[in-house]
Parts: C-alpha cells; sequence; structure tokens
C-alpha cells in the first residue's frame, strides 16, 4: 500500500483521484473542464428525460432537445490526482478516491 508520494519541496502528498460526479448535483458550469489540463471529463447534454444527447460544444442544442449540461468522466486514467477539479467546484459534486484507497480495494 502506498502511503504518499514525496514532493520536490520533500512534502508528503497522496494524489486523490476523481472518482465520480454526482449527476444530480452538477450543473455544469465547466470549471472543472477548464482547470484539468489531462482532459479527464467532458460538459454533456442531456434532454428532459435524463438521457444523454452527447458532448457539448456550447454551440449545439441537439436539434432543440437540450435540457441541461453536466460534467461526465469520460477519461478517468488520465486524471493524476491534483485536485484542481474539486478546489473549483461551486457544487461539491465530484467524489475523489486517494491512491492507496484504490490500490487497495482495486477501483
Amino acid at each position: 500500500m502506498t502511503s504518499a508520494f514525496v514532493a520536490r519541496d520533500g512534502s508528503r502528498w497522496m494524489p486523490e483521484y476523481l472518482d465520480s460526479i454526482n449527476p444530480a448535483m452538477c450543473i455544469g458550469c465547466g470549471r472543472c473542464f477548464k482547470v484539468c489540463s489531462r482532459e479527464v471529463m467532458h460538459p454533456y447534454g442531456m434532454d428532459e428525460a435524463g438521457e444523454m444527447l452527447g458532448v457539448c460544444d456550447g454551440e449545439d442544442d441537439f436539434n432543440g432537445e437540450l435540457s441541461r449540461v453536466i460534467m461526465v468522466i469520460d477519461y478517468p486514467g488520465r486524471c493524476i490526482g491534483c485536485g484542481a477539479c474539486a478546489r473549483v467546484c461551486p457544487k461539491n459534486c465530484q467524489t475523489h478516491v486517494a491512491v492507496d484507497h484504490r490500490a487497495v480495494h482495486g477501483s
């Protein structure tokens, strides 16, 4: 089990990987998407029934069916556990898992 990593200044640091985003809480503001240098998540459009319409580019309204936008983790393996997304999320709708927890539980 990994307890932590050592940063260049000698301090200990535990990466916490983005594990999930609660779609009921997410407001699709895109702040997490904008700060993520690894493109782990993207904005997706949803219709009134809650069905995913696809990746939103900000201009497509999916033939008038776009009801709301939420963030979806589509490349979880790209996450490096920096936590930038969590720091900018106004709704605290993300769940992060420490690297040592993932290694033990096989997540």
